[in-house]
């Protein structure tokens, strides 16, 4: 049997909860406008984007808000803001989407995960996503709880 290819990515950032709180719609790989300092950070992986969400602006151009990618500890005095806005890079039938889903549709733009692809560009994964209830969520953790107890049933039967 052949091995399974691994990912030619890295996992700098990840927004576990996103799929909690929100449906995943359909999503969208966008580029960052970065500095080199911001990068170098990124490297480090201590980025956080878990209280971060995207908005595109009258302009057409979508920014992301709220995502800390902390100060890049040798920059000295070219160093960035660990919490400024972010342009995102997406074409634009992406961006028209985006924009429809939100002011139509009344979703929200969630991102998911922020990785270093396989040629070492910082990447952005992000979704239209439409907020949970909290009786959803209830019925998704109960999904959740009950499946781990069927597989502990099974597993001690047999």
């Amino acid at each position: 049997m052949a091995e399974k290819d691994k990912p030619n990515f890295k996992v700098v950032a990840d927004n576990r909860r996103a799929r909690f709180d929100y449906e995943i719609g359909e999503t969208f790989e966008a580029g960052l406008a970065l500095t080199g300092t911001e990068v170098k950070s990124l490297r480090t992986g201590k980025a956080t984007i878990a209280e971060s969400y995207a908005h595109v602006d009258r302009k057409g151009e979508a920014w992301l808000v709220n995502a800390n990618i902390p100060e890049y500890l040798s920059g000295n005095r070219f160093n960035h803001e660990p919490k400024r806005l972010r342009k995102l890079l997406l074409k634009q039938r992406e961006l028209a989407k985006l924009s429809q889903g939100v002011e139509r549709e009344g979703m929200t733009i969630v991102p998911l995960k922020l990785y270093f692809n396989e040629r070492g560009r910082a990447k952005l994964q992000i979704a239209l996503g439409r907020g949970k209830k909290l009786h959803d969520k209830r019925e998704v953790e109960k999904k959740r709880d009950w499946g781990r107890e069927k597989s502990r049933l099974l597993r001690d039967r047999g």
